[in-house]
C-alpha cells in the first residue's frame, strides 16, 4: 500500500518542505503532532478552507495528531500575506464566538479528545505577553533584513508596511515555538503564501532549542487557488447551512470547470486513487459525470450523505426533469412583503438574496438574466401577484441559479 506521505504527493497537496527525509518518517509512522492556523474572522468556516480540513483528516487517520490553532490573538492584529488592506479588529466575544463555530464544524472532519485531535487559541499566549520579554527572548533570532526579503512583505513595502503588520511573522513564529514546547508540535502546514512565516517559526525553534529540534514545514501546492475557491458571483460558500444550503454548496462544486474537476477529486475527496486515475482520460459529457461525483463526495464530507443525496436530486430534477424539486432553495414571503397584492421582481430578488441590491437586481433584469416561471423578464419594474406564490415561483438567475419563493 501506498505510505500517506506518497499519497499526499499523488494527490498534488505538498508544494515545499524543509527536511523531507524526517517528514516522511514523523507522518508515515503517525509520530506527527502538526497544527494548522485558522483566523476567526467569521462564524463559519468556508470552502477555502477545505483542503485544510481534509488534510487534517487524511493525517489523523494515519495515527497522527491535529492540533487546529486558532488566531484569536493574531486576529487583533493585520495579517500582510496576500492582503491589500488591513483586517478588521474584533472583540474577543466575536472571536470567541468564532472559534466555537469553528470546533463544531472541524467536528465532522476531525476527531477531538484526549489524545486526538485538540484545538488550542493562541490568544491564550500571545496576550499574556510582556513586551520587553519578547525583545529579549525572540527580538535576536529575526533578521530585519531577511524579513523585508519575505514576500508577504514585498507587496506591503510600496504602499507603506506598518509596524503592527511587520510584527504578524514574529506572533506566528512564537506559534509554533510555544506549541512545540506545550505540545510537542514537530510539524506546520500552510498555504504557499505563508511559507516565509513558518519558516520563520522553524527558524526560530532551531535557534533557541538547538539545531536537532524537530520543527518541520510543509505548504500546500493550491492553496491561493484553495482561497480562490472560497468567492463566487454569489459571495462566499460557507460550510454553513445556515449560510449556504446543503443544495448550493453542491451546485457549486457541480459548476466547477473542466480543467479542475479531477485536480479536485484527487485533492479533496477521499476516493481511491486507482479509481480517480481510471478518470484522467474522461473528456465531454464523462466529465459532468465527474462533476456529479466531486459534489456529491464533498456535499458528503460537510453535510452528511442524506443532504447529499437530497442535494444531488435536485440538481437533477431542476437541470434535467428528473427528481423531487422540493429541496431547491427556497425563501418564505410574509403577507407585508406585498403592496396591492403585488410584490416587484427587484425586491424578490433581493428578499431571496439573488442580488445584493435593487440596483444589482435591475442590471441583472435589463441585460436578460433574469427568468420567472422559466420567462424571461427584461423589465424591472415587473410584479408579480400574491396568489402566484400558493403554489411558489420559481426565480433563475443566469444559467444555474434557481430560487423558489412561497407565502
Amino acid at each position: 500500500m501506498m505510505k500517506i506521505y506518497d499519497e499526499l504527493v499523488a494527490r498534488g497537496l505538498i508544494a515545499q518542505v524543509t527536511d523531507e527525509e524526517e517528514i516522511k518518517e514523523l507522518i508515515n509512522n503517525g509520530k506527527a503532532v502538526f497544527y494548522i492556523g485558522f483566523d476567526p474572522t467569521a462564524d463559519s468556516l468556508h470552502v477555502g478552507h477545505f483542503m485544510a480540513l481534509c488534510l487534517m483528516k487524511r493525517l489523523q487517520m494515519a495515527g497522527n495528531r491535529p492540533i487546529a490553532l486558532i488566531g484569536g490573538g493574531t486576529g487583533h492584529i493585520g495579517d500582510p500575506s496576500g492582503r491589500t488592506d488591513m483586517r478588521s479588529m474584533m472583540t474577543s466575544e466575536q472571536i470567541q464566538h468564532n472559534c466555537d463555530c469553528f470546533k463544531e464544524q472541524m467536528s465532522k472532519f476531525i476527531e477531538f479528545g484526549e489524545g486526538k485531535a485538540m484545538m488550542v487559541n493562541n490568544a491564550d499566549w500571545l496576550l499574556k505577553l510582556n513586551y520587553i520579554d519578547v525583545l529579549r527572548e525572540v527580538g535576536p533570532c529575526f533578521s530585519v533584513n531577511n524579513m523585508l526579503r519575505a514576500e508577504c512583505y514585498k507587496q506591503r513595502m510600496e504602499k507603506g508596511l506598518s509596524f503592527l503588520e511587520f510584527n504578524y511573522m514574529i506572533m506566528q513564529s512564537y506559534d509554533f515555538y510555544h506549541l512545540f514546547k506545550e505540545y510537542g508540535c514537530n510539524m506546520q502546514f500552510g498555504g504557499d503564501d505563508q511559507w516565509s512565516n513558518m519558516l520563520g517559526g522553524t527558524e526560530l525553534i532551531r535557534k533557541k532549542l538547538g539545531k536537532d529540534a524537530y520543527a518541520m514545514t510543509i505548504t500546500l501546492l493550491l492553496n491561493s487557488e484553495g482561497k480562490k475557491m472560497g468567492k463566487t458571483v454569489g459571495g462566499a460558500v460557507w460550510l454553513d447551512p445556515k449560510k449556504t444550503s446543503p443544495y448550493e454548496f453542491y451546485q457549486y462544486w457541480r459548476n466547477v470547470g473542466d480543467k479542475d474537476v479531477l485536480k479536485c477529486i484527487r485533492m479533496l475527496t477521499f476516493l481511491p486513487l486507482e479509481e480517480i486515475d481510471k478518470m484522467d482520460s474522461w473528456e465531454g459529457s464523462q466529465l459532468n459525470t465527474a462533476k456529479e461525483i466531486l459534489a456529491f463526495e464533498l456535499t458528503k464530507l460537510v453535510h452528511g450523505e442524506e443532504e447529499a443525496a437530497k442535494a444531488q436530486e435536485t440538481a437533477r430534477a431542476i437541470f434535467s426533469g428528473a427528481g423531487n424539486s422540493d429541496n431547491m432553495p427556497s425563501t418564505t414571503l410574509s403577507a407585508d412583503s406585498f403592496t396591492d397584492g403585488n410584490i416587484g421582481l427587484l425586491d424578490l430578488m433581493v428578499a431571496g438574496g439573488l442580488a445584493a441590491s435593487k440596483g444589482e437586481a435591475r442590471r441583472l433584469v435589463q441585460q436578460g438574466g433574469v427568468s420567472v416561471d422559466d420567462e424571461k423578464i427584461s423589465d424591472p419594474t415587473y410584479q408579480i401577484a400574491k396568489e402566484k406564490f400558493e403554489t411558489g415561483v420559481v426565480v433563475k438567475k443566469g444559467k444555474k441559479v434557481f430560487h423558489k419563493f412561497v407565502i
